[in-house]
Parts: C-alpha cells; sequence; structure tokens
C-alpha cells in the first residue's frame, strides 16, 4: 500500500464479520453488523503538543484493536476497504493471550 497517514490518524482492516448466526442460519451482507474489530495497516507520525513536540502513537501497525461502531471513515485504496480514524476513536489493543504451559 503506497498511502501513509498524517498526524494521529491509522488506517485500519475490519475483521471478517460472522456469516452464520449461532443457530446456522447464513446471514447476507446487507443485514450482517460491521465488527468493531479490526487489524492497524499503517500509522501517522504523531500528534503535535502545544510546544511543538511529537507525540507518538500507542498503536503500531499489525495490532488487533477495538473501535467504536459509528468511528472512522470508509474508503477504498489499491481496491480494498479500509478504515481511516484518529487513533482517540480507538478503544483499545486485543493482547493475544500467551499459552503458560505448567
Amino acid at each position: 500500500m503506497l498511502f501513509r497517514p498524517l498526524h494521529d490518524r491509522v488506517v485500519i482492516r475490519r475483521a471478517e464479520g460472522d456469516v452464520k448466526s449461532k443457530g446456522g442460519i447464513i446471514i447476507p451482507d446487507t443485514a450482517k453488523e460491521k465488527p468493531q474489530e479490526g487489524e492497524v495497516i499503517a500509522v501517522g507520525p504523531g500528534s503535535r503538543d502545544e510546544s511543538g513536540k511529537l507525540i507518538p502513537l500507542d498503536v503500531r501497525a499489525g495490532d488487533t484493536i477495538l473501535f467504536g461502531k459509528w468511528s472512522g471513515t470508509e474508503v477504498k485504496i489499491d481496491g480494498e476497504d479500509l478504515l481511516i480514524m484518529k487513533e482517540a476513536d480507538i478503544m483499545g489493543i486485543i493482547e493475544k493471550a500467551v499459552d503458560k504451559a505448567a
């Protein structure tokens, strides 16, 4: 991808939603609720404070994140549907559980 977000913006690939309900009913794309989880594809350099100092973002490319239902702007880059949003719209990073064998 040849897109670099500016300031505190983040590019996100939305996670795939479930195709079937818990009861096994196939849900068409038009009735499916869009997932609020995604993978960070690219991040901007960060925002600046009042003195002009650069404040880097907490998220990194490759992070899996949760975001608000109506967050971000949907865009199409290289034929792929992506979201661009500010870091403040991200609720948190999903940490992968580490299997602790005893």
